[in-house]
């Protein structure tokens, strides 16, 4: 997901260019924002994307399940005179928030904000020594609650699928043994664990401990859980001809905007026997050729853009397609709900 998050190695210029809103040019070109309409930012964390919609002189209904970010954000309501609606809320629950007529546009970027990997209170990155948290919210099972308390199968699967980290097993198994003895409190002292389980090779670009500390954030905020109930809401709150923007920053979260637009496409899966043939209506038509990446001139100026892909949709006349998350094909975790309990 975003750079920093994944614990890369901070570079010339990145402080500057952390709250550069990422993609800002092709999320406006195919958001297509102006006076009349009502868009929907699913994701507000410092406002990029809302303040150049505003711009543009449409009406914004912002979320964020961050109160920080809602805080942060209320001079840019007051600046706007009622065109900015700034709800706490978690994106996934944007049609609860949608006007009776539809909305015009939604706009979602996946992942944990710049903002919040600067404060290391919350405990989202290894850079900055914090407490082993990662809650978006503040609410619910934190990620010291998981690496203490989760079966090492369980850790295991969190890692490895989560994480797409290949060391999984035997990370799991250096954390159980550890918190025999102590518990884990501090980021650090997860990433030193980690670090001398798996020592980084000359080769390796990355802290030994990145992967399992996405792998951490996104269950412990639920995110993909999140992202696909967000895509089937989008899908019922946007009017005919409303567009879904989404820009995500990891294969995973990609993989499922991909699979969304492609079973929304009104073509049924073939295979090499049998060509993709016309199946239902399209619910979603295209916004030009499908993934956009962000350019080498704003991945250079702005780290975070380096691993975005844009994918954008235009709603149809057509019925909702089924509210069903199996689409996503997610891997089942409820038997760790109860971790914070």
């Amino acid at each position: 997901m975003a750079s920093k998050a994944d614990g890369e190695q901070s570079r010339p210029g990145e402080e500057a260019a952390r709250h550069i809103p990422v993609m800002l040019a092709e999320v406006l070109e195919a958001l297509q924002p102006a006076a009349g309409k009502i868009i929907l930012d699913g994701t507000f964390g410092a406002g990029g994307y809302t303040a150049a919609i505003l711009g543009a002189g449409a009406q914004v209904i912002a979320l964020d399940r961050d109160p920080t970010a809602i805080a942060g954000g209320q001079a840019l309501v007051a600046a706007h005179q009622g065109r900015l609606h700034l709800i706490q809320s978690e994106f996934s629950r944007l049609l609860d928030h949608a006007p009776e007529g539809g909305l015009d546009g939604v706009v979602l970027d996946i992942g944990v904000s710049s903002m919040q990997i600067d404060e290391a209170e919350r405990g989202f990155s290894f850079q900055k020594n914090g407490p082993l948290d990662m809650r978006m919210s503040g609410a619910g099972v934190s990620a010291a609650d998981v690496v203490n308390r989760a079966k090492v199968s369980d850790l295991i699967r969190i890692f490895g699928f989560l994480g797409e980290e290949k060391q999984a097993g035997r990370i799991a198994r250096a954390i159980e043994k550890r918190r025999e003895r102590e518990p884990f409190t501090t980021t650090r002292d997860l990433a030193n664990l980690i670090e001398l389980t798996t020592p980084r090779k000359a080769k390796d670009k990355i802290h030994p401990a990145t992967r399992v500390f996405q792998a951490l954030r996104i269950f412990v905020n639920d995110e993909l859980g999140e992202l696909g109930r967000a895509l089937l809401a989008a899908e019922r709150a946007l009017k005919p001809g409303g567009r879904l923007v989404v820009v995500t920053f990891h294969s995973l979260e990609d993989r499922m905007v991909k699979k969304f637009f492609a079973d929304r496409s009104g073509k049924a899966a073939g295979s090499r026997h049998m060509p993709m043939i016309e199946d239902r209506p399209a619910i979603f038509a295209p916004v030009g050729k499908g993934l956009v990446a962000a350019g080498d001139a704003e991945a250079e100026v702005n780290p975070r853009a380096r691993s975005a892909k844009l994918r954008a949709g235009i709603r149809t006349e057509a019925s909702a397609g089924k509210a069903d998350l199996s689409l996503f094909d997610l891997p089942s975790l409820a038997a760790l709900e109860k971790l914070g309990g």
